[in-house]
């Protein structure tokens, strides 16, 4: 009876044609190249806030276009100022192409994103804007009318997960799937996998942050993504964003598919990330060793990733000019029952994806884009852009989660140094560091938590251990660091601790530069009482 009121609405749909629309009975919103019609009581979902992230899916579903898309057509002859030899001007060359990208809108509300990638993304052959409301989907019809979209762009009533599911039966795949839902994407990831292209592009947000992010929630977090945050440690916004990863990456493992992630971020009240799907089963068997389970002490926030597989080279016997990978379970653990350093206990995070988060290549292409194509009177969130998605960009790829300078020093009862001087201690000692995107004044390294908490320690201009140590209370996690730290530096070969300089160096130098520029970092609230708004009555 479902499918036959479906089916009923959609032949009314598209037996009515086009109407005579009254603009004196709506307000009217214009974002980006759209203008959206609103009855004067609201009835259909919409959240102004959420532009920076129909800005930014806009320039990303271009960039995949750019780098990833159809190839087919004939190229144009073009020179460029670098000469022949300029490899990214070549991948960027103008090539006439027949309208192909088909995407999927499956949760479309008001029908405002949809409509803009029908206006502003070239190459779009089709965009179906679906949704289970009777009246969204109205909205969504009267605003594909009112924009002059209908040769692109569809409305479509229909479940979501019906709907993929039923164009899989029918060997219909897209191009471009974007789900945008209210609330976790869990339920339809398994058939938008089904539905993608391959090397498609998907388009993920979860708004549900208070189980994703939150400390109130494991037990519902496991349930719907398969794992645990951080609870109640300040890295939980990274363990999100790899939590939702690692779902969509063991979803498409089942279909012999991987899941490359080319942007990943933490937006304000929610998650946001961009992955390129594509069918490779010799690929899928490096999932293993691409997850990971995480231990963060509770009282100091020192944390230690454990991988589930690991993978080695061994020599072919029978191609010698080859190696073959071999396939096995991890060794571990990497910590005791207690935390080395203040002998707290540790709570278990995961399992979550453990690998890069970004794709140099696609975030380069992203930054060019916004920066020689788009304009403020359209991106209205542009500058927003250049400034998050440049932190992702110099984030350090093998150091998966932050620290923030503040806390650690919180903790040993130190003055907070500045960003630069922990950064130029840690690359003295032959450490990488880097910003986050993710969250403001914190640090991302690939430095062992021994080599943190020592550059923090030297950080101090009291130097006297002894003196820091009369002024602590013994059973302190900061006291009981500062008592093992010195033992764990004879132990450890990792570094050599005479080598600790705090003078300017590349690392502390990069860091500068960049904290340097004019960019927007981090959104400050745009409106009073923002964020996510109640679904409409």
């Amino acid at each position: 009876m479902l499918r036959a009121a479906f089916t009923r609405f959609r032949t009314n749909l598209t037996g009515i044609g086009r109407k005579q629309i009254n603009i004196d009975d709506y307000n009217v919103v214009k974002e980006g190249s759209a203008k959206i019609l609103f009855e004067k009581e609201e009835t259909v979902f919409y959240n102004p806030i959420q532009q920076f992230n129909r800005d930014l899916s806009v320039t990303c579903i271009k960039a995949w276009d750019n780098l990833y898309g159809s190839r087919k057509g004939k190229s144009k002859n073009v020179s460029t100022a670098n000469g022949a030899g300029d490899e990214p001007a070549a991948k960027r060359q103008k090539v006439e192409r027949k309208p192909y990208i088909k995407i999927l809108e499956a949760l479309s509300a008001t029908g405002l994103r949809a409509i803009r990638y029908a206006h502003e993304i070239p190459h779009v052959k089709e965009i179906v804007a679906n949704d289970l409301l009777p009246a969204a989907v109205e909205s969504i019809q009267r605003n594909i009318e009112y924009n002059n979209v209908e040769g692109v762009c569809k409305a479509n009533l229909d479940d979501a997960n019906v709907l993929m599911y039923r164009n899989k039966a029918e060997n219909k795949t897209y191009n471009v799937i974007d789900l945008d839902p209210y609330g976790t994407v869990t339920p339809f990831v398994d058939a938008a996998m089904q539905s993608i292209e391959d090397n498609g592009l998907m388009l993920v947000t979860c708004t549900d942050l208070s189980v994703l992010a939150g400390n109130g929630y494991p037990e519902k977090c496991f349930a719907l993504y398969g794992g645990v945050n951080m609870v109640g440690h300040e890295s939980t916004h990274e363990s999100a964003l790899r939590l939702v990863l690692n779902l969509l990456s063991q979803t498409a493992a089942k279909y012999k598919k991987t899941v490359e992630p080319l942007l990943s971020l933490s937006i304000d009240f929610y998650v946001r990330v961009f992955i390129k799907v594509k069918t490779a089963p010799i690929e899928v068997k490096r999932l293993q060793s691409n997850t990971m389970i995480t231990y963060h002490c509770s009282q100091c926030g020192s944390y230690h990733n454990q991988p589930l597989g690991r993978i080695t080279e061994r020599e072919n016997k029978r191609n010698p000019s080859k190696t073959q990978l071999k396939y096995s379970v991890a060794q571990g653990p990497p910590v005791d029952q207690k935390c080395q350093f203040c002998q707290g206990t540790y709570h278990l995070a995961g399992p979550m994806y453990g690998g890069a988060l970004h794709n140099h290549e696609f975030i380069e292409e992203v930054l060019r884009i916004n920066r020689e194509e788009h304009g403020d009177e359209i991106y209205g969130t542009r500058k927003r852009i250049e400034g998050m998605v440049t932190l992702a960009k110099n984030e350090i790829l093998d150091a998966p989660f932050y620290f923030s300078p503040n806390h650690v020093a919180s903790i040993l009862k130190l003055q907070v140094p500045a960003l630069k001087t922990v950064v130029a201690g840690l690359g003295s000692l032959g450490f990488d560091c880097s910003l986050t995107h993710a969250q403001p004044s914190t640090l991302k390294t690939n430095a062992p938590w021994g080599a943190i908490w020592y550059v923090m320690r030297e950080c101090d201009e009291n130097k006297d251990i002894k003196s820091k140590l009369n002024k602590m209370k013994s059973g302190t996690p900061g006291y009981k660091i500062l008592m093992n730290l010195d033992e764990w530096l004879n132990e450890q070969k990792l570094f050599d601790p005479k080598k600790l300089s705090f003078e300017q160096n590349e690392q502390s130098g990069h860091v500068e530069k960049l904290r340097r520029l004019k960019i927007v970092r981090y959104q400050e609230n745009p409106t009073k009482n923002w964020g996510p708004k109640a679904r409409p009555k």
